[in-house]
């Protein structure tokens, strides 16, 4: 079965999972992988803009995965992960959206910076 995107984890979020109990940071990469094979918004949605979220509920905790669309590349499509947080209320918080868009940048640039050398 061929997959949607392929997945990125940047250092904040691969941290995130580094930290959580390992049950907890089993389910979210089940999750992950599970939609890079199907459609379903219950796992990956647009946020706003340019920024999606991978979404897990386990165990009464709402885990959410900031990410965002890396297209640039003929044969692959990205899904870059940004960071995780442990979602508190029902809106996202601006914070953490502004992050996330904050680290896009940083990631294209840098992209760009390597391609050029």
């Amino acid at each position: 079965m061929n997959n949607l995107f392929e997945i990125i984890i940047l250092e904040d979020a691969f941290e995130f999972l580094e930290n959580l109990d390992k049950k907890h940071s089993e389910k979210i990469l089940y999750n992950i992988r599970k939609s890079q094979i199907e459609h379903n918004p219950e796992l990956f949605k647009k946020l706003i803009d340019e920024i999606w979220e991978f979404r897990t509920l386990y165990q009464g905790l709402q885990y959410r995965f900031l990410s965002f669309w890396d297209k640039t590349e003929s044969e692959n499509t990205f899904v870059v992960s940004t960071h995780g947080i442990i979602k508190k209320q029902s809106k996202m918080p601006l914070k953490e959206i502004e992050k996330a868009k904050s680290l896009r940048i940083e990631y294209f640039e840098q992209k760009k910076k390597n391609n050029t050398q």
